[in-house]
């Protein structure tokens, strides 16, 4: 069974015989959603296929996740979430099906949010995170050994944490004290907490009232997701993590450490005696780590770089009563994902070697000794994993694919795929006797759907049809998979998806995606951008140039210090591959790409002018500018080794700013107001340099967007980008007219 069992599903991937009281619908979501406002609204019916893609189809596939499949191995719960397009929104929901089959049904109300179903040890609880009002906190239960209908909230039992194989307690990591109190009579009290000024301030508002600006004295006071958020000096909120331990059916917390530095990722052994945890190699207070962290920071970074390797944490044992910790084992590197072995002699944890290593499994005795590696020099990584009665087994991505396998656990051999295929794997979970496998799949013309398989990948069998209807209606595209030879004979992986209604004989144009990271990469999995333009009637060409992860750290960091540069000839060696095929036709080539994506289709458009158009999205044109705008300085101190100032040349070289005056090619800028990972400066820079020269050039800015409009911002302003991008290549690879309404 799985071990340090924790209450969430055993992995979730960017979370049925019973309660027959509970609201059930159908087998897939209503065609209609009741709004807020009170009456069904209806859209305008699309017409029934076999057909191409329509814009409309998007807000009619629907997304599983997180599955979780019950202690006894009969009932697997997910979320699953539906656009309602009506309400510009999405609404998730918990739903069961039982591992025998049949129809999934809803447990949770249509009317609130709920999501990431996770199971309490025995069975009674199917614990779920809901916005729903009447309650304190967010974790709400339905109740399944007696008759049961409405959610309830359970104090008595503890609803995140570590548990032991009996589920009598559980233990979590959790800042110690309260938040500070404002003082009585404080003059800031009023204001805003980052209209307040911070404690060591030097400046203060002449009148308190009056401000309702922002005061910043801390480099981390925005970031993508949230938008502007207070510093530690204006929040005085931050305290280290300490271990924490309840029992089930008591409402009290019992507080097992209180010392300076912070215990993270706890695991309770099977026998609920020992707590394994992570923490400082040396158990040094955390404001003294951080301020080594710092003071190496402001190194000049050649004095960095070639710094040995630095081990910062190690795995420690500690009773679940207290008392001293024990360090497990010294073990240069980075540690996560700690798990017990079945008979609690034994931890497995994912560890990374270094920065630029490939992470690996390594088993350890509890009572000290070297790591042994279970992976030795296997290309690819794992993402998560699960101590059975059988073994080891874990995910990882083999390339743009996904699979489950099995380690050897003597380290001796190669790991056995168990679950694989042309498809990716997003999201797994075992039951207590590590018999049955719930995993949440997709491939290349199917989104996600539930499936389940012996634990040994055996027996395999689908359990959801959320969306068998949109799939009747709309002829996916699929893609050819294909490899080839890039500069220094390095392989690279590569998919061709063809166009709706392709006829052989017919010349189709041709856009190149470029995926964002650039330590991400494109899959085996349906994507709602590419079957978008293929839609259309375009071949969409996507890779992974190095840079991508899924084939190893190697692979992952060789662009280190060298972006735009072979990742770039990476990417034009498949877009020469396939403009030399007969069905493509050379002289209507785009490109397109978001994030590092972004950046490299700028950085395209100074290089060549053979693409007749290209759409950038959250892209970058100045480094030194975005370095200081942005929310991710990290990223670029370590991959252009170092600030700015450490490295101006690099930081110049590689900004497409620098060359705009070689750009002929007509492009379509899209940036969110409210991105801080990829600021609006960029864009605007970019598109007042191609209107000063005469290129044609639009940019579409997005309000109440970040970042992540493309994937999780509104669903009709992302619905509005996929049509800007049919419109624009419509226009420039097909010659439809401008202003023609995107299907």
């Amino acid at each position: 069974m799985p071990t340090g069992r924790q209450l969430r599903p055993w992995r979730s991937a960017v979370a049925l015989a019973l309660a027959p009281q509970l609201l059930l619908l159908p087998a897939a979501l209503t065609a209609q959603t009741t709004p807020r406002g009170g009456a069904a609204a209806t859209t305008t019916p699309l017409p029934k296929g076999p057909r191409a893609m329509m814009l409309g189809d998007w807000y009619r596939v629907v997304n599983v996740g997180a599955p979780a499949v019950s202690p006894d191995g009969k009932r697997i719960a997910m979320t699953v979430t539906k656009a309602v397009e009506n309400e510009n929104r999405r609404h998730s929901e918990v739903w069961v099906v039982n591992t025998a089959g049949g129809e999934p049904q809803r447990w949770t109300s249509p009317g609130t949010e709920s999501s990431n179903p996770r199971w309490s040890p025995d069975g009674t609880y199917l614990f779920f995170t809901s916005s729903r009002s009447g309650g304190t906190g967010n974790t709400w239960a339905i109740r399944l050994d007696q008759p049961s209908g409405e959610a309830i909230q359970v104090p008595s039992y503890p609803t995140s944490g570590t548990m032991p194989a009996n589920g009598a307690f559980a233990v979590f990591a959790e800042a110690a004290t309260p938040a500070p109190q404002v003082p009585a009579g404080d003059p800031f009290a009023q204001q805003q907490p980052m209209a307040r000024p911070p404690f060591d301030a030097i400046t203060r508002p002449a009148v308190p009232t009056r401000f309702d600006g922002r005061h910043v004295v801390d480099m981390a006071y925005k970031n993508n997701a949230t938008g502007f958020v207070p510093g530690r000096r204006v929040a005085r909120t931050w305290r280290p993590q300490q271990l924490f331990k309840q029992t089930v059916g008591d409402t009290a917390k019992k507080q097992i450490t209180n010392v300076a530095y912070s215990h993270r990722s706890p695991v309770v052994s099977p026998d609920g005696k020992w707590v394994a945890f992570v923490a400082d190699a040396r158990l040094r207070p955390d404001s003294v780590v951080e301020l080594e962290r710092d003071s190496l920071a402001r190194l000049p970074y050649d004095k960095v770089r070639d710094e040995a390797e630095r081990n910062d944490a190690d795995i420690y044992l500690l009773s679940v009563d207290g008392g001293a910790p024990r360090k497990v084992a010294d073990w240069m590197g980075a540690e996560s994902d700690l798990t017990w072995s079945p008979d609690g002699k034994q931890l497995a944890f994912i560890g990374r070697p270094g920065r630029t290593k490939s992470a690996r499994i390594f088993v350890v005795d509890v009572n000290g000794g070297s790591p042994r590696n279970l992976l030795g020099d296997w290309q690819f990584e794992p993402s998560g994993m699960d101590w059975l009665r059988t073994g080891i087994q874990f995910t990882a991505d083999i390339g743009g694919r996904s699979a489950v396998l099995r380690a050897d656990l003597t380290g001796k051999g190669a790991p056995k795929e168990l679950v694989g295929g042309r498809r990716q794997i997003r999201g797994t979970s075992y039951d207590a006797a590590g018999k049955v496998l719930a995993f949440v799949a997709t491939s290349m013309t199917k989104p996600t759907e539930l499936f389940v398989a012996n634990a040994d990948g055996t027996g395999e069998r689908k359990l959801t049809g959320f969306n068998d209807a949109v799939n009747a209606d709309v002829v996916w595209s699929d893609a050819e998979r294909f490899t080839y030879k890039s500069v220094g004979n390095v392989e690279i992986e590569g998919w061709l998806m063809k166009p709706y209604g392709y006829e052989a004989g017919k010349k189709y144009p041709m856009v190149i995606y470029i995926h964002g990271g650039p330590h991400s990469a494109y899959g085996e999995g349906w994507f709602d951008e590419f079957q978008n333009l293929a839609a259309q009637g375009m071949f969409v060409l996507f890779t992974n140039p190095r840079g991508s992860s899924g084939y190893g750290a190697d692979f992952t960091y060789s662009t280190r210090g060298r972006w735009g540069m072979e990742d770039y000839e990476d990417l034009m060696k498949a877009v020469d591959i396939v403009a030399a095929r007969p069905d493509v036709d050379a002289t209507k080539l785009g490109a397109t790409g978001g994030s590092y994506g972004g950046f490299m289709t700028t950085w395209m458009a100074t290089k060549t002018n053979r693409f007749a158009a290209i759409q950038t999205d959250r892209t970058i044109t100045d480094w030194t500018y975005w370095y200081g705008s942005s929310d991710a300085q990290g990223l670029t101190e370590f991959e252009f080794y170092g600030k700015p100032w450490d490295n101006q040349a690099l930081y110049d070289t590689l900004s497409p700013i620098r060359y705009v005056q070689k750009v002929k090619t007509p492009m379509l800028i899209v940036q969110s107001e409210e991105d801080h990972r990829t600021p609006m400066g960029s864009a605007e820079m970019w598109f007042m340099s191609l209107k000063k020269q005469g290129v044609p050039v639009e940019l579409v800015r997005y309000p109440r967007s970040n970042h992540d409009l493309s994937r999780t911002g509104e669903p009709w302003l992302l619905v509005d980008r996929l049509g800007r991008l049919r419109q624009w290549f419509g226009y420039w690879l097909q010659g439809q007219k401008p202003g023609t309404s995107a299907n």
